[in-house]
């Protein structure tokens, strides 16, 4: 799995466990739909800027967003199927 796949999988799993939408996240945070969502579905490399920008809004750190974690992967293909509910 890619290191962009992981800082997708995790951020998706941060933003969902913070009670946030896409949509909420980044119009709270200043963000870019676009780019939150490339970054999600790991498509793009985020820059250091945007991932400090993340880890601060989620208070998480760096090594939790590109920490390789199984559980999170599992979380994230249910938070997935709920959106698409």
């Amino acid at each position: 799995m890619t290191s962009r796949k992981i800082i997708g999988i995790n951020l998706k799993y941060y933003r969902y466990q913070s009670g946030l939408s896409q949509e909420e996240f980044y119009n709270k945070y200043h963000l870019s739909p676009k780019y939150l969502a490339c970054v999600e579905r790991g498509e793009i490399n985020a820059t250091i800027d945007f991932l400090d920008k993340i880890c601060n809004a989620l208070n998480i750190s760096l090594a939790d967003l590109t920490t390789f974690d199984e559980n999170k992967i599992i979380n994230s293909k249910r938070i997935d199927a709920k959106i698409k509910e």
